[in-house]
């Protein structure tokens, strides 16, 4: 039975179908097991065309919302976990919890770090740290935040475990927000700046015991 949907005016109609779409699977109207409309319903639902749906389906499909099988259709999948992109997710957690999780996060990085790094790994942090040293002193909040964020990514990175990684880069996003909505200037990022220099020099000398020590420091300045 096709349902009845206002067409959809947003600029982006691949990411409108998908909203409304999770939000319909959030509301249980498809359950697990269930066929979607056909495209051709679809698009008649949303006022999109064929590639628009065919895009919004592909992006739920690859979060493991839907499954396209040949000759079946397209199935709603049961959602062992939660059931929306975990940036979607992080937008709306409470801070104290996401910077739980961030601290978590940060240690076993560093750690990881201290027993993976190469030797292009160690050149990017000390760029990094030296960007994020010299807008600290400039005053240059917004390039503190940006730079204090890129070295974290970047020790993320020099873990070599492509999950905390990709974790850490999609926390990240939220850590800017949070540090556009507390710091003021930039002279937190000046004042730890020792701090940072300590945990890259415990992965540069492959101490992990250390550098979970100092990523500790640093998480509490935070």
């Amino acid at each position: 039975m096709m349902k009845t949907i206002t067409p959809l005016k947003r600029h982006s109609l691949a990411d409108a179908v998908v909203s409304k779409l999770q939000q319909q699977l959030s509301l249980g109207v498809y359950q697990p097991g269930d066929k979607l409309p056909s495209e051709p319903e679809l698009m008649a639902q949303f006022g999109v065309g064929r590639s628009t749906i065919r895009e919004a389906i592909r992006i739920l499909s690859n979060t493991g919302l839907l499954s396209v099988r040949q000759g079946s259709g397209t199935i709603v999948q049961s959602q062992n976990g939660i059931a929306e992109p975990l940036q979607q997710r992080l937008r709306r957690a409470d801070a104290s919890d996401l910077d739980e999780v961030r601290q978590l996060l940060e240690l076993k990085i560093a750690e990881k770090a201290a027993l993976n790094r190469t030797k292009k790994d160690i050149a990017k942090m000390k760029t990094l740290l030296e960007k994020r040293e010299a807008a600290a002193r400039a005053g240059d909040l917004e390039a503190a935040i940006e730079t204090d964020i890129d070295f974290h990514v970047a020790v993320a990175v020099a873990s070599c475990n492509d999950i905390l990684a990709d974790l850490y880069k999609t926390f990240s996003a939220q850590v800017s927000q949070h540090f556009h909505e507390v710091r003021h200037t930039a002279e937190t990022f000046l004042r730890t700046q020792v701090l940072h220099e300590d945990l890259l020099q415990s992965i540069v000398d492959q101490d992990p015991k250390k550098a979970w020590q100092y990523a500790a420091k640093i998480t509490s300045n935070k």
